[in-house]
């Protein structure tokens, strides 16, 4: 691992507690995130990404259990922080931008009042600075009338807007880095490309780091510098875009691609992920999992 990366996910196992065994999910995820780099964690429903970005935001399930291997960022293992200092790391140094947009956003409370609180809780503000700086936020993530849009309550607005408005408070207090967690997934085709445009924007123009988490390779292909592939809790390939894209090395990749639609090629037929392929790798994580518990 560089000793120059912001992030760095070191052999992270983790597994999910059960009565009479632990079930893994993360078989020993290695990656690292450069400052000013937006990296793409990509794979199919299931293959672990979110839980990856969870145990770096320190949010996974309660019955999560971290197996062996850490999470360090700035040179600090953030791993098993206790909650006091898990809450100053965030906002300055960590942000997220959820999934969901239409169910992210608290219902009973309006836009204005939840972009402050993140300003007064992280950034100390008073609440008029914090409100001048919530406006100026939603001008920043192109939301016409902020005023407005302030006043209101979530249900007021279309989903593209309250995607707006978590990117911007992602963005609020300025992290080093953020976690993208499917940000364009419940959105329209036409709204994921200005939502994409415009987290690539906001990412330049504040200088700070993405986690960038999809299942879309086509996505990766636009807006992230380097691509770690994940399926069944293991990295199969990691490394900059364009070699991955251009020149995929495992079976796996080259088949994520052969899946993406291509603008550029419009009557090509979609080729799933084969069936051998997605099989053979479920046999060798069993493998792996047999293997562990018979080392433990």
């Amino acid at each position: 691992m560089s000793a120059a990366a912001l992030l760095s996910v070191r052999n992270l196992h983790l597994a999910i507690a059960g009565r009479r065994r632990h079930t893994p999910i993360l078989r020993g995820v290695s990656l690292e995130v450069a400052p000013g780099e937006v990296h793409g964690l990509v794979g199919e429903s299931g293959a672990g990404k979110t839980m990856v970005g969870k145990v770096i935001l320190g949010i996974q399930p309660s019955r999560a259990r971290i197996v062996r291997g850490s999470v360090v960022f700035e040179g600090q293992d953030i791993t098993h922080l206790n909650e006091r200092d898990r809450r100053r790391l965030m906002g300055r140094g960590l942000g997220l931008i959820p999934q969901d947009p239409m169910t992210s956003l608290n219902p009973a409370y309006r836009i204005g009042g939840q972009i402050g609180d993140v300003l007064r809780l992280h950034l100390g503000m008073g609440r008029a600075a914090a409100r001048t700086r919530a406006r100026e936020l939603l001008d920043e993530v192109r939301i016409r009338a902020p005023d407005r849009v302030l006043r209101q309550y979530p249900h007021e607005l279309s989903g593209g807007m309250r995607q707006r408005v978590l990117i911007a408070i992602a963005f609020a207090c300025r992290p080093k880095l953020i976690i993208a967690d499917e940000p364009t997934t419940a959105l329209d085709v036409t709204v994921q490309r200005q939502v994409l445009a415009l987290i690539k924007g906001m990412q330049a123009q504040e200088g700070a780091s993405i986690l960038f988490v999809t299942h879309d390779l086509g996505v990766v292909a636009k807006i992230c510098d380097h691509v770690t592939v994940l399926h069944g809790g293991r990295v199969l390939e990691t490394g900059d875009t364009r070699r991955i894209v251009e020149a995929p090395r495992h079976a796996y990749t080259r088949a994520l691609i052969a899946a993406t639609p291509r603008h550029d090629r419009p009557g090509d037929l979609l080729q799933p992920v084969p069936e051998a392929l997605t099989a053979r790798l479920n046999a060798e994580a069993l493998a792996w999992d047999a293997a562990q518990r018979s080392d433990g």
